[in-house]
């Protein structure tokens, strides 16, 4: 570092488009260093939707200039590792990645500190690549051969760029775990900020369940579905929208409701009168079921993934959900039944402060630790 002066930051993010969950982390690391530069591969995100920003425009990559970039982008992943490599970043003392895929992978010198926060390592080019080439339909023919032959190449640059490294963070104990095997490097974990506060506490529950995602294969809203066909005197309401509505919808009884794409206000309402939120991924982190129990609503979970650092179990003095092993609509079943017989365990005020345990503050603070732990720990 520089001496007295005071440091010159770098902000680097996989791409920009909209505002999702690595995007939260993003604002509030430009929050807790407004004197960066941000940097990502493009940056399509449209002039009203830019605010989590701080009012900053990413210096890109040459994607951002390529053919149908705006809508396509995600298309260039097998240059993006040649197109992150070229941002000269040498101007800068610490640089802060924030990466689900490339970003980790910028180039930086012996006088710099590299601190790179994971939301996970490449999910289809590492751990998830076969179920990823089944459900996208690449598990086949030249097309397949030449999407497998990508993804082999990614997975060697993603290992060397980790050496570029200086100190990696990790979004949960889970994340921690896929560093540990895909890097062979530890990551402190620093859980991702939560807006508790817009999910306030609601103590008068409904009799519906509820589950809230897009709809997409991994998020296993299927499972629920199927579920709820075995249970018909409950009732099970599916809120969110994406490609996968049609088919679920044209397989589900009359118990399940979609309810498509709902607003903030209309979230919070469905999140708060709920018997109980229902959620069948294995997510990294998964915030909404952290929303969820802001309103004080208990959570039935699969019992993989970052439900279980989010989750408090039956086995707790004061458990906020149960969980179900396995993704299966039996399963789902009996941890519905469990639920029930135990639903007087269940204190939505106990279950609202233990939410509370992941606002944006708690966030705030052990990031800038871990920055500082590193800064110290690799002087230049």
């Amino acid at each position: 570092m520089r001496g007295a002066d005071a440091p010159r930051v770098a902000v680097v993010h996989d791409w920009l488009d909209r505002y999702a969950g690595s995007e939260r982390v993003l604002e509030r690391i430009l929050q807790l260093y407004p004197d960066a530069d941000l940097f990502a591969v493009v940056d399509f995100v449209p002039d009203d939707q830019r605010a989590f920003l701080s009012g900053k425009r990413a210096t890109t990559t040459f994607v951002q200039r390529l053919p149908f970039a705006r809508t396509r982008f995600r298309s260039y992943l097998p240059w993006m590792p040649l197109a992150i490599e070229q941002l000269d970043l040498s101007a800068y003392d610490l640089v802060l990645s924030s990466s689900h895929a490339v970003a980790k992978g910028v180039i930086t010198g012996p006088n710099q500190v590299h601190v790179s926060y994971v939301h996970s390592p490449m999910r289809y080019a590492w751990d998830l690549q076969h179920q990823y080439l089944r459900e996208s339909g690449l598990d086949r023919g030249l097309v397949g051969a030449w999407v497998r032959l990508s993804l082999h190449r990614l997975r060697t640059w993603d290992v060397r760029s980790a050496h570029g490294v200086d100190a990696f963070l990790a979004n949960s104990h889970f994340i921690a775990k896929r560093i540990r095997k895909t890097y062979r490097r530890d990551a402190t974990v620093v859980h991702p900020p939560v807006d508790v506060s817009a999910f306030p506490l609601h103590e008068a529950k409904g009799s519906a369940f509820v589950t809230a995602s897009r709809l997409v294969p991994y998020k296993r809203v299927d499972v629920l579905v199927r579920a709820f066909a075995a249970m018909p005197d409950r009732t099970l309401h599916v809120v969110g929208d994406g490609p996968d509505r049609g088919k679920l919808e044209a397989s589900a009884p009359p118990n399940v409701v979609f309810h498509g794409h709902r607003d903030h206000a209309a979230l919070v309402r469905a999140l708060g009168e709920a018997r109980a939120f229902l959620f069948a991924a294995e997510e990294d982190f998964g915030i909404t079921p952290v929303e969820a129990q802001a309103t004080g609503t208990p959570v039935v979970a699969f019992g993989r993934g970052g439900a279980l650092e989010t989750v408090r179990g039956l086995d707790a003095s004061e458990p906020t959900g149960v969980f179900f092993d396995a993704q299966t609509p039996e399963a789902v079943a009996d941890a519905v039944e469990r639920f029930e017989r135990h639903a007087g365990d269940f204190d939505p005020h106990a279950i609202h402060a233990h939410a509370r345990t992941f606002r944006p503050e708690r966030f705030d603070a052990a990031f800038r630790e871990a920055v500082d732990d590193a800064v110290r720990t690799f002087p230049t």
